[in-house]
């Protein structure tokens, strides 16, 4: 789609869609933690966009119990008797502390980035706050998000849902964007855009290892 200007670390509609394809395709054979649900591709009716690129990532259902380990809900395929019986008792005793999160990769038009939009919420229900959010986080995630101008945290109307999220602001997204893709083949930087947005985004919500991303064949060359 014309008016990418991926170089300048901006990114068109329909660059957004072909690197967001290419992102589930590659969550599903890098090692990320098997718990971990996928990125899945959620159709969208929005006025005025072609229809093949009305849409958002979504990485749904994860929790993050006491330890700090995330998990995906309703999948004990990866647990054996004795791990369910734990599990259960340990749901039993403290399923307050149970914390469940919604991560969400928008494209906005107005500063032609990807965005985060993210809302955690309770086993009841109930949505998190922001300083709730933050206990769960590890501390180098909370030094990221004090020390980069592009991850702070502000709260902001979904887009495709005209409620209040969470979400990581995209003022300085364009200007890391253009240092993380530099050396990167002109071809390949529409695919490459959005993992590489994730594995430091994915740093400030402890989505994942950031590694994971780029330990694959194509990951992406480091500027000397």
């Amino acid at each position: 789609m014309g008016g990418s200007s991926i170089g300048e670390g901006t990114l068109s509609l329909g660059d957004f869609v072909a690197s967001a394809k290419a992102l589930i395709e590659k969550w599903k054979v890098i090692d990320v933690e098997d718990s971990l649900p996928d990125w899945q591709w959620k159709p969208c009716g929005k006025t005025g966009v072609p229809s093949e690129e009305e849409g958002y990532l979504a990485l749904e259902g994860v929790y993050r119990n006491p330890g700090g380990r995330h998990e995906q809900i309703g999948d004990s395929s990866n647990f054996d008797d004795a791990d369910i019986v734990s599990d259960d008792a340990w749901a039993q005793s403290s399923s307050e502390s149970v914390h469940i999160y919604d991560y969400h990769v928008v494209y906005s038009f107005s500063y032609k980035v990807p965005v985060l939009y993210f809302q955690g919420h309770q086993a009841g229900g109930q949505l998190l706050t922001l300083d709730e959010i933050k206990e769960d986080l590890p501390s180098h995630s909370l030094k990221l998000l004090g020390e980069s101008k592009w991850t702070f945290i502000t709260r902001e109307e979904h887009p495709h849902f005209s409620r209040p999220w969470f979400t990581l602001h995209p003022c300085g997204t364009s200007d890391c964007m253009k240092l993380l893709l530099e050396g990167v083949e002109n071809k390949d930087q529409h695919v490459q855009y959005l993992p590489a947005w994730l594995s430091v985004v994915g740093q400030a919500r402890c989505i994942m290892s950031p590694g994971n991303l780029e330990t694959t064949e194509d990951q992406l060359p480091r500027s000397n």
